[in-house]
């Protein structure tokens, strides 16, 4: 796979910023293109900061990354796995809700000793509206 290049801090925070509404309101959904881009560009940020191969954090239907330093897995399923909606993760990435709070609520499961990618959280954070 080819080496993508570094995400712009500022489209990954304006990508971010556009849906905060949604990360409050579930009512309020955004339009997909723009939630698969925030998406997405906050996934590739955690990659940039988080490099590595040991965890696979997945975000379906928009996007799955690895990270982490440690062993890297090559095929099947990974022994490291944090998987979640694309809101939840949103809001992990922007400090809406934190890890705890996501794996109680059972929106967020991880698995593995190393799957635990809350010290790289949140990756940009958003003062709530009202």
């Amino acid at each position: 796979m080819a080496k993508r290049g570094a995400v712009n801090p500022g489209e990954m925070r304006a990508a971010v910023t556009a849906l905060r509404d949604w990360l409050e309101d579930p009512e309020r959904r955004p339009a997909r293109p723009d939630l698969a881009k925030a998406v997405r560009l906050s996934l590739r940020t955690l990659e940039q900061i988080a490099p590595g191969g040991s965890v696979e954090v997945r975000v379906p239907p928009f996007a799955a990354v690895q990270c982490v330093e440690g062993p890297r897995h090559t095929r099947g399923t990974p022994p490291n796995v944090v998987e979640t909606d694309p809101r939840t993760w949103l809001q992990l990435a922007t400090g809406h809700v934190t890890w705890g709070e996501a794996v109680d609520s059972g929106r967020l499961t991880a698995s593995g000793p190393r799957s635990d990618v809350s010290q790289w959280l949140p990756l940009v954070r958003l003062e709530r509206v009202g």
